[in-house]
Parts: C-alpha cells; sequence; structure tokens
C-alpha cells in the first residue's frame, strides 16, 4: 500500500479505463475522489472515456457521488443499478451522449464477485420478463447503446439469464482507518456494502485499488474488523474529519445510532454501553475533535411524534395493516414512500418483524432521504452482495415497494418515466430483485400524482384538489415489474393507493378495497387510464387509517419481546 495525495491518486486512472465506484446513495462513497477526477478532466481533459460501473446510486440528486462523471467526454459508458440520485448521469443517458445501461442492482454486486473468482458471469433468473431482457430491451437505455451485456440461456428447459463479466481496471472504495499494510475498517461507516467485492474483482482483474478513508494508523488491533485486507489495497487516499468529502451519509455527518443496537431497558451507562460500549464513546470523542457534532436518535424504545395525515402517510398506515394481517418475519422496505413504513410501525408501538436493506442491515429501523441504506441500531449488517445472495433466494417473506405507474395487467414501473423534457430515469436499484424473488408484494403510491391534495377526518377521506397526472396507465412505459410473469410464479401482489387498493389476480388488475368517503366512479375509476375490475365483494378500507393519532393496530399486530 502507498499513501498518495487525492490528486496524484486520480492521476493514476488512465484514459479508457473501466472504473467501478462503490457506495450506496449517500454512504460509502469516495467523494474526495471522485470530485478530483472531475477537476482533473475540467482543466486537463483527462481521464477522459471512462467505462462507470455502479450498483446503487450514489448521489444527492444534485452535484456529489457518481454525478461527478457526468460530463461528456469524461464517461463513454455507464453500468448503473439506480439513476435517480444522479441526475447528471441520467442527462448523459437520455439525451444519447453516451452509451448506458440499466442493471439489477443485486446482479451488479454479485458480478463483482464473479469477476474476482473468474466466472462466466452471473447466471440467474433475476430480470426475466423485464426491460432487462434481451427480448425487452437488454437493459439498454438509449439509441447509442447497443452491445449486449446480458443473454438468454436455457438450462435444463428452464429460461436463465446470463450478465456478462468485464474487467476491472479501477476500484474506488471508501473505508474509516486504514493501517500501514492497507488494512481497511469501517467504524464510522453505515454498512460496507460491496467494497471488498469490488477490491478483490479490480485486484484480480489486473487493475488498481484506491481507498479513501479518514486517518491512517500503525496497526489494527482487531484483524475481525477488518473489512478489506491489505493485499487488495494499491493506494489510499488520507482526508481527514472532512465533512464535505466524508461524512456517514450525505445527510449527517456521523450518526452513532446507524451503528450500534438498541438500548436494553435497564441497562447502565445509556445506549452506548448497551450496543457498543467504549467504542461509541470514542467515535463521539473523534466527531468533537474534529468540531462536528455526532448526531444521535432517541432511542429505539422512544416513539417519534406522528407526521401529518396527508396521502403519503395514509398510504403508510394503510401498508402497515398488511403486515398484522400476514405477520411476515423478514421485510425490506423500498425508497421513498415505503422507507417510511418502519417510522409508522415505530409510531404505532408494533413489531414482530425484522427490516431489512439492500445494503446490507438487518433489524433495527431504516433511514430515508440522503441517509437510506443505513438502518437506526440494527442487529447485524451483511456485505451488500450477501444481502442479495438472501433476497435471490427468497430470504424475503414481504416486501414495500413503490410504483411510479402500473396499468391494467399489473405491470409497473419505477425506472424510465414520463414524456420530453419531463422524462425521468430513476433507475431499478434492487427492485427487480425484490419484486421476482418474494413471495408477497406489496406497491405503494397515490393514485394520481402533481399537486393531489386529500383530507382526512374522523374515518373518512376527501380529495380536495386532484393530481395532474394519473399513475394508472393504459401500458406502462417500461416494464420493471411484469404482472402476468408474478402471476404465473404465483406471488401475491397488492397496490395500495390512499383511496383505494388493487390485487392482481390472474394477470389483472382488480379493485378490492374503497376509501370510506370516496366515489367510486368519480374519484377512481375516472382517474383509471385503463379499464379495471370491480370486485364483488368490494370492502371499504380500515377507517383507522382516516383518523388523527394512533391507529392503535397494537392488537392485532405481534409484539417484540
Amino acid at each position: 500500500m502507498k499513501r498518495v495525495g487525492v490528486d496524484d491518486a486520480v492521476a493514476l486512472i488512465p484514459n479508457g479505463a473501466t472504473l467501478a465506484c462503490a457506495g450506496f446513495v449517500g454512504a460509502g462513497h469516495a467523494e474526495a475522489v471522485t470530485a478530483a477526477i472531475e477537476r482533473r478532466f475540467l482543466a486537463h481533459g483527462t481521464p477522459s472515456q471512462l467505462t462507470l460501473v455502479y450498483s446503487a446510486g450514489q448521489g444527492d440528486r444534485g452535484d456529489r457521488g457518481v454525478n461527478h462523471f457526468g460530463h461528456e467526454g469524461l464517461t463513454r459508458r455507464i453500468v448503473g443499478g439506480h439513476w435517480r440520485s444522479a441526475p447528471k448521469l441520467s442527462r448523459l443517458a437520455l439525451e444519447n451522449r453516451c452509451e448506458a445501461w440499466n442493471l439489477p442492482q443485486g446482479v451488479i454486486t454479485h458480478l463483482y464477485r464473479a469477476i474476482a473468482g473468474g466466472k462466466p458471469g452471473v447466471i440467474t433468473k433475476i430480470g426475466l420478463h423485464t426491460f432487462i431482457d434481451p427480448r425487452h430491451g437488454g437493459g439498454r437505455l438509449n439509441a447509442r447503446t447497443t452491445a449486449d451485456l446480458v443473454d438468454l440461456l436455457e438450462i435444463d428447459g428452464e429460461e436463465w439469464l446470463r450478465y456478462r463479466p468485464m474487467r476491472i481496471d479501477v476500484a474506488l472504495i471508501r473505508a474509516t482507518t486504514s493501517d500501514a499494510r492497507g488494512n481497511l475498517t469501517t467504524e464510522h461507516e453505515p454498512f460496507h456494502h460491496e467494497m471488498l467485492a469490488i477490491a478483490q474483482a479490480a485486484h484480480n482483474s489486473g487493475g488498481i485499488v484506491i481507498a479513501q478513508v479518514k486517518r491512517v494508523v500503525d496497526a489494527h488491533d482487531d484483524p475481525q474488523r477488518v473489512r478489506v485486507p491489505g493485499i487488495l489495497v494499491d493506494y489510499v487516499v488520507e482526508v481527514g474529519e472532512d465533512a464535505d468529502h466524508h461524512s456517514m451519509t450525505f445527510g449527517e455527518y456521523l450518526n452513532l445510532d446507524y451503528m450500534r443496537a438498541a438500548p436494553r431497558e435497564g441497562a447502565e451507562g445509556g445506549a452506548g454501553e448497551a450496543g457498543r460500549g467504549g467504542d461509541a464513546g470514542g467515535i463521539a470523542a473523534t466527531a468533537a475533535t474534529a468540531g462536528v457534532a455526532a448526531t444521535s436518535s432517541p432511542g429505539a424504545a422512544a416513539k417519534p411524534a406522528p407526521a401529518a395525515l396527508d396521502a403519503r402517510r395514509i398510504v403508510q398506515r394503510r401498508a402497515l395493516l398488511e403486515l398484522a394481517a400476514h405477520r411476515p418475519r423478514v421485510v425490506n422496505l423500498g425508497v421513498g414512500m415505503p422507507a417510511g413504513v418502519g417510522a409508522v410501525a415505530r409510531e404505532e408501538g408494533v413489531g414482530g418483524f425484522v427490516l431489512t436493506v439492500e445494503s446490507g442491515p438487518i433489524g433495527g429501523t431504516p433511514a430515508d432521504g440522503l441517509s437510506f441504506g443505513a438502518s437506526e441500531f440494527p442487529e447485524a449488517i451483511v456485505d451488500e452482495p450477501a444481502q442479495f445472495d438472501f433476497y435471490d433466494g427468497g430470504g424475503i417473506d414481504m416486501a414495500f415497494l413503490g410504483l411510479a405507474e402500473f396499468d391494467g395487467h399489473g405491470n409497473v414501473n419505477v425506472s424510465l418515466f414520463g414524456e420530453g423534457e419531463h422524462r425521468l430515469l430513476a433507475g431499478v436499484g434492487g427492485f427487480v430483485n425484490i419484486t421476482q424473488s418474494t413471495r408477497r408484494l406489496v406497491f405503494m403510491g397515490t393514485l394520481t400524482a402533481g399537486g393531489l391534495q386529500v383530507e382526512a377526518g374522523d374515518g373518512w377521506l376527501r380529495i380536495v384538489r386532484e393530481g395532474r397526472s394519473r399513475k394508472l396507465v393504459p401500458r406502462v412505459g417500461h416494464l420493471s415489474f411484469n404482472g402476468e410473469y408474478a402471476s404465473r410464479q404465483g406471488t401475491d401482489v397488492l397496490y395500495v393507493t390512499e383511496r383505494a387498493v388493487f390485487r392482481l389476480v390472474e394477470g389483472q388488475l382488480v379493485l378490492v378495497e374503497l376509501a370510506p368517503g370516496i366515489d367510486l366512479q368519480r374519484d377512481v375509476l375516472a382517474h383509471c387510464g385503463a379499464p379495471v375490475a370491480v370486485s364483488p365483494a368490494l370492502a371499504t378500507m380500515d377507517a383507522r387509517i382516516y383518523r388523527p393519532g394512533p391507529m392503535c393496530c397494537f392488537d392485532v399486530m405481534p409484539i417484540d419481546t
């Protein structure tokens, strides 16, 4: 391992290199290094013509993260899992100024391991009958993109997809501390995502591994806390306590609750002693030395104040009732509206289930916004590729996911939608992995979008102002989820909105619940862009959803003991 300055590090990146970048939304991204890459390109025109590979969206929907690569000439090809956090990359793709693919997040993390192991890529069913399937576009995002990265195979009479491996020339990873031999620990990081797999892939491709860290020490005291061994690390960039370039997430400088267990009732010494003891104190001391506050949440036992009873909160409350009905053990929450289901569960004082996030946390309450991927008071944290092994094999009992648009066949689009200048490339992230391996799915969203305003009263709902655009369309613009295929696989699928609930029945959408106070024709069917069957047993949605204050659903939900 060699210690280098950030400008010296980026000077090592050759033109035309394939660069893999680790991180998840606002965490684990080597911000100082990627910002230096952008500066060097704008000043000197190098490095140029890069192929950028990343699994999760790394960015703040502005300038940080992989947005630094959003310049024509700097980046020639992009293989990304989630794009919503990187609008500068999205513009390159949508304007046909680079080659661009959207592949499932979990597949990309597994592809790193396949590259490291010298294997012929990743062979999986994940992605069949979606826009990633070669029969539906092969994950390509624009006309400029013609190369094949995905093949359709038949093995023992069954269809499979093969995702092709590639050489990784440069790996950019981030940790907290490096020792003198390059061994990396992650004590100030909320998780360790796919950094080990990326480092192994680059090393075994004959490439280089550049690690950004806060500090370098002589030696680590505990080798079991090393997440990436020094034999894989070529260069270390030390940035110190730099809040601009090395915050825990793009939303928070340092949150101790992402790294420790929940405080035990009656434990002495508070959350730090109940969780990680003196280590948490060391983290706090480090932050204080840097002159930056280490943030901490109230604690697992404390219930947050309820949010306003708007359309978003109504959908989350109705989704929570599905946990009561099915009592799953292992649950996944998607980004955006679904991520808030965990907070609603805490408000209601309910439990009996374990929440997981693609980045690796198991248990606790997932964070939202620019801290999505972290969880407050997790029970365990695993590597991201291992988390997707668990997901792909059917480990999730129930998943709650968003929907940008859906149609009468139950198809869902979360990846590419809108028209003209309003066209939005969000990418699928882990959505395809989760929806094709989980037996029970709850999609969440409002029935209309763009200015929707609702009023909830004493057990009823009124539409004050209708949204400008319909979410239920004649045909989805991008096939992120195939309703017919899900029906054939026996998946139980529900679509929850603020005013109505739909169920997937044999590849068709059926209206099964209506909110109290809502007119079926005026408020629902008139805003459906495709014919929808109405169940003869149409039920009224639970009135508790539309009452201010607690729903008191603890009477029907299991409580953690």
